[in-house]
């Protein structure tokens, strides 16, 4: 019998932030601005829960929150302001909806990649720092834009 080759965790982290960014624009598509903000955030909560799985580290719902509205809260706030577009009808609405959609997906990027870098290098939740890497959380999250242009095409704040 052939032995099947078992994913590395980096693989697996990959495939779970992928996931989370598909995810994460089919919530930026939904109508009501507070439960789409609402639902993303859980959303991403849910990727640090399948990457603390993935590295086997102790996940913790409440330091979870912690860290994303540390990194991702200014993010939020601009997704919000956009999605607020929505509510004007018509082309509000098509404007708001991708532009919610491309920050959404876009931090959820990058946020996961903040926390395979800090798994990967055998860190906890509770040795996070956000101040440590915010410039990275940054440098991700223009990478997380043009990682959504390309597998989502036509998006665009």
């Amino acid at each position: 019998m052939p032995e099947t080759a078992t994913p590395s965790k980096a693989a697996l982290a990959e495939q779970s932030i992928k996931k989370h960014m598909l995810a994460a624009v089919a919530v930026g598509v939904t109508p009501l601005p507070w439960v789409e903000l609402a639902a993303l955030t859980g959303l991403q909560l849910n990727l640090l829960r399948c990457l603390a799985k993935i590295y086997a580290v102790e996940f913790s719902t409440q330091i979870g929150k912690s860290a994303i509205g540390a990194l991702v809260g200014s993010d939020l706030s601009v997704a919000l302001s956009v999605s607020l577009v929505k509510a004007l009808p018509g082309p509000g609405w098509v404007v708001g909806a991708a532009s919610v959609a491309l920050l959404g997906a876009a931090s959820t990027y990058a946020l996961g990649k903040v926390f395979v870098q800090h798994f990967e290098s055998g860190s906890t939740f509770l040795t996070f720092d956000p101040a440590q890497v915010k410039a990275y959380y940054a440098q991700q999250y223009e990478q997380g834009k043009e990682e959504v242009r390309k597998n989502f095409a036509g998006l665009k704040p």
